[in-house]
């Protein structure tokens, strides 16, 4: 019988899953780049459905305005790497997991450090329109299995979000964004890929976005929830625990 100090927290799981799945999901390698408002929802829901080996991709430090939507962060923790302080987090959730956190920020010049080809799943949680789309082309010219979140702000209504394959993403900005910049440079994804995303896009309320001069290199900022932000990351999880189930079971 598990000890109170190390509950068997994975019986639910393999209650549902099964002990095969449950072996698998604990053996698969995967990289999340983005461990914001999605990210750090998607990297919890892989490590309490039995995911062990995790790689988090975010150059950033928690900043006030994050403690609205973000897993990690609190008033205590504004300052510290957000990997590191989503690290922490997961360990005490499951200490037994290898969770390896990269402060680093993914671009054309940076993606050979990465080695996307030794993963079983890359995911996409970038805000970064030229970033995303470059992670887009390199992941899908991989073995890896790739999905993708498309923008989560600007919403409101949870039974919105959903998930399509790329090209079939209909009213989402990003996603329009991407498929013009695609279409504009000549350069293709090498497969199709799912995505999560939602239609609705509501204004700023409270006031204007801060507004980017390009919108190919930073998305603008935009008002976002945290209810939101966790169903498109617990959906992005749910993505990759749904097709491990798949292989295993077909």
């Amino acid at each position: 019988m598990a000890s109170v100090e190390n509950p068997d927290y994975s019986a639910r799981t393999e209650l549902l899953l099964g002990a095969d799945v449950l072996a698998r999901l604990s053996e698969v390698r995967v990289i999340l780049f983005g461990v914001g408002g999605v990210g750090s929802w998607c990297a919890e829901g892989l490590v309490r459905s039995g995911v062990r080996h995790l790689t988090l991709v975010d150059a950033d430090r928690i900043s006030a305005s994050n403690v609205n939507r973000q897993l990690m962060a609190l008033p205590r923790t504004v300052g510290q790497v957000k990997v590191e302080a989503l690290r922490e987090r997961l360990l005490e959730i499951a200490p037994d997991a290898e969770i390896l956190p990269l402060q680093k920020v993914f671009t054309a010049e940076t993606a050979g450090e990465f080695a996307l080809e030794s993963y079983d799943y890359i995911l996409d949680a970038i805000d970064s329109l030229k970033d995303k789309a470059e992670l887009i082309l390199r992941a899908t010219h991989t073995p890896a299995v790739f999905f993708s979140s498309m923008g989560a702000a600007l919403k409101v209504d949870p039974a919105q979000v959903r998930v399509a394959e790329f090209w079939n993403v209909r009213g989402c900005p990003l996603g329009a964004a991407l498929r013009k910049k695609f279409k504009q440079n000549h350069t293709w994804p090498g497969h199709k890929f799912r995505c999560v995303y939602d239609e609705e896009v509501l204004p700023n309320r409270g006031g204007v976005g801060e507004a980017e001069t390009d919108l190919f290199n930073k998305a603008q900022i935009n008002g976002s929830l945290a209810h939101i932000t966790a169903i498109f990351g617990m959906t992005l999880a749910g993505l990759v625990i749904k097709d491990v189930y798949d292989k295993m079971t077909a």
